[in-house]
């Protein structure tokens, strides 16, 4: 493995009752607070009038931002940056899923600079300071509720990117499984198959003697497929929400990772197709992830999709080629997926080849070559988008 510095700054709080803590974290940073959250169903179900109800403890004086867009979008993280300025907020507080928290983020950097925002999504320019933050979590799936990352959508110009900062970090997440009790089995599909992608994109790397992290990889994507039919089966049950609400934090804060970096391309095409299309972020994963494990194996790399398709799908691998193997296992993740109600390709969504070519070039407008795994170009992401058809 490579050498590694490893230092997550978010307080995790994990537990039924935990939302009783959020008053005296939030204190801690003032009492100015921005209320950021998505389309409105935590009023429907009561977590924002507990939310409210915690924060009066400490007489804070509360704003809001509601109406975060499912891939959210610049153009909100703008309208969130000049309440900020204007009213001089001291603390954020995301309640939501991924897309909360990841506008959220953008708001904090771009509250403390000048800079647009923008300009900080694409790496022109670089976030210095920001706003702290914390999150009330509601949507097990994309683990930004304890990293730095973020992805923004530019809908005005059809683009789609992640970024982060060492800002960016939560000061504090609040998870409570109840509050995912009323997540629909749609977006509860979207999200098991996120974190398993996230798992995924950590197990494809060309690092050397990363036994123990191939290990923790594997026991992730064991749990959550193990979890994943019975939490579909009885949505409201504690203990499947609370074991896969784990599961989606540690695919991606960074302790799955140590030592190497992943390959990521996946989440790049993915990204180009959910910026033009607003499709869920899971389910471009879904059609997108099994297409491009079957164009990357080669002989070279075929050794670690064997491992996969063995420790995690139980293929069998008597009288087999490696290669024989590492498809079988590659079937076998499609096969699961399809089995929970994922999609599996484009005319899912009724997407078809004639947005092809805009979509494969959004993949490298951050750079012609992309993927740390395998590297990938544009024509690569033409055959890709044209196998998930």
């Amino acid at each position: 493995m490579e050498n590694f510095t490893y230092y997550n700054p978010t307080k995790l709080i994990f537990g039924k009752g935990q939302l009783d803590k959020l008053p005296k974290e939030v204190d801690q940073y003032g009492r100015k607070v921005l209320l950021v959250y998505g389309g409105g169903s935590i009023k429907r179900n009561g977590i924002f009038d507990n939310v409210v109800e915690k924060l009066k403890e400490i007489d804070a004086n509360i704003f809001e931002l509601g109406g975060v867009e499912p891939n959210p979008r610049i153009s909100t993280v703008r309208k969130g940056i000049e309440i900020c300025k204007q009213e001089g907020i001291e603390f954020l507080l995301a309640i939501g899923g991924g897309s909360t928290i990841d506008c959220t983020k953008a708001i904090a950097a771009g509250a403390k600079t000048d800079i647009d925002m923008w300009d900080i999504v694409t790496k022109k320019a670089h976030a210095t300071d920001a706003l702290p933050f914390g999150t009330v979590l509601t949507l097990a799936a994309t683990g930004s509720e304890m990293n730095r990352g973020s992805v923004i959508t530019n809908w005005e110009t059809n683009e789609k990117h992640g970024w982060g900062s060492p800002y960016t970090s939560p000061k504090f997440s609040i998870l409570d499984p109840t509050h995912t009790f009323s997540v629909p089995r749609d977006q509860t599909i979207y999200g098991m198959v996120d974190m398993m992608s996230h798992v995924l994109e950590h197990y494809f790397h060309q690092a050397d003697n990363t036994p123990i992290q191939d290990r923790f990889c594997e026991s992730v994507l064991l749990t959550v497929m193990e979890t994943a039919p019975k939490l579909l089966q009885d949505l409201e049950n504690y203990d499947y929400r609370e074991t896969i609400m784990l599961s989606g934090t540690l695919a991606l804060n960074d302790m799955l990772s140590m030592g190497f970096r992943g390959d990521w391309a996946t989440h790049n095409l993915e990204h180009a197709v959910s910026a033009v299309h607003d499709i869920p972020h899971g389910g471009g994963l879904a059609i997108i992830f099994p297409n491009w494990m079957k164009h990357v194996l080669d002989d070279d790399n075929a050794s670690r999709f064997k491992q996969l398709a063995v420790r995690v799908f139980n293929v069998d691998p008597i009288g087999k080629t490696e290669r024989e193997i590492a498809l079988e296992g590659i079937d076998k993740l499609r096969e699961f997926w399809n089995s929970i109600g994922a999609p599996s390709k484009f005319a899912d969504y009724a997407i078809d080849e004639s947005s092809i070519e805009e979509m494969a070039d959004k993949t490298v407008i951050a750079r012609p070559a992309y993927g740390n795994f395998k590297q990938l170009t544009r024509q690569d992401s033409v055959e890709i988008f044209r196998a998930s058809l």
